[in-house]
């Protein structure tokens, strides 16, 4: 994987964090986290795939690396819907007075 690949599967991995977030409300950090949630993503939505036996519509291929791009951003939306879940903080009701 030469240099140039490598940036353009980050900015592939960024964009579809960025999008996994938008589908799923819950936004957390800037382009570093896209980029993690990106990878995740396809992670996720890889073995999502494989599990499901539903192959990949927009698979990208940079060199010799296949980064399944839709699958990357329903992992990532999945995985954030999931975190988001978690991490809300729960509203509780004042004391009564």
């Amino acid at each position: 994987m030469t240099f140039m690949e490598f940036v353009l599967l980050l900015v592939l991995a960024g964009i579809a964090g960025a999008l996994g977030q938008a589908i799923a409300g819950y936004s957390r950090g800037g382009c570093l986290v896209s980029i993690a949630l990106g990878f995740i993503g396809a992670l996720l939505g890889g073995w999502l795939s494989r599990a499901l036996g539903i192959g990949s519509i927009l698979l990208v291929r940079l060199g010799d690396q296949p980064f399944p791009l839709d699958w990357s951003i329903a992992g990532a939306a999945l995985f954030v819907a999931l975190v988001g879940f978690f991490s809300r903080a729960r509203r509780s009701r004042p004391p009564p007075k």
